[in-house]
């Protein structure tokens, strides 16, 4: 083996290496490229469960946050037991808010939708609700029909935007997004796209972006340390856009 050809394989070796390293660094949230696409005037909000516990929300909304999104119901019963608190204690500050529904895939979109309005009030002001899509349990090694989960969705957009006066916000992982809403008739919603590793290039053209879940913000004392980091691709006359009139 030549020099000039031993060299070239040490190069290509050491390259290979070095971006291992370097996917693993950002796997493992050692290394967070995200934040080099967030600045800091940027509109940012967080994204709220029970598993923050209770949450001072004037602390919380005094750093550097504009809006907030709050679990409020998961498939066709479930009420999030901080939900109302937090509906209630973040009208308080100056945060936008709004709330958000966990997708089940195995209830109707019909039944989530009146669970949904049911016990979300329709304020003026308040964010377009969401519903969330993501997999959950064995659904990622199993996933459910394409056409049935759309049906459904489909279903309780309507209801809901006929209620709240708004298109709902779709929110949803890369792998949903190409799963069930790409090319589909949800692509016609404004899309949330979660994605913790890289800014969103190929998930169409979402409204906001969930950027991050392991931030730790002052103000809450919950389970769960960390909390969800999102941005919204636009300023704070735009985010009015997606409120209740």
């Amino acid at each position: 083996m030549s020099k000039a050809l031993k060299r070239t394989l040490i190069i290509v070796c050491c390259t290979v290496s070095a971006a291992l390293i370097l996917l693993a660094l950002i796997y493992f949230k050692i290394i967070h490229l995200n934040s080099l696409f967030v600045g800091k005037n940027d509109v940012k909000g967080v994204d709220v469960s029970s598993y923050q516990g209770e949450i001072n929300w004037q602390r919380l909304a005094s750093q550097g946050i504009t809006f907030a999104y709050i679990k409020a119901t998961e498939g066709s019963s479930q009420v999030d037991e901080r939900f109302e608190y937090n509906f209630e204690n973040v009208s308080q500050t100056g945060l936008v808010y709004g709330a958000y529904h966990f997708f089940s895939f195995d209830s109707g979109g019909e039944q989530q939708a009146k669970h949904f309005i049911a016990t979300v009030p329709k304020r003026e002001g308040m964010l377009a609700p969401v519903i969330d899509i993501e997999y959950y349990g064995d659904y990622a090694d199993h996933p459910k029909d394409k056409d049935e989960v759309v049906m459904q969705a489909k279903q309780m957009a309507d209801i809901l935007e006929q209620h709240y006066g708004i298109k709902p916000v779709i929110y949803t992982t890369g792998s949903c997004y190409d799963r069930y809403v790409r090319s589909s008739s949800l692509e016609k919603y404004p899309l949330w796209i979660r994605n913790v590793y890289f800014r969103p290039l190929f998930a169409g053209k979402p409204v906001f972006w969930q950027y991050a879940d392991d931030k730790k913000l002052e103000g809450y004392n919950g389970e769960e340390e960390h909390i969800d980091m999102n941005v919204f691709f636009g300023d704070k006359e735009k985010l009015k856009d997606y409120t209740i009139k």
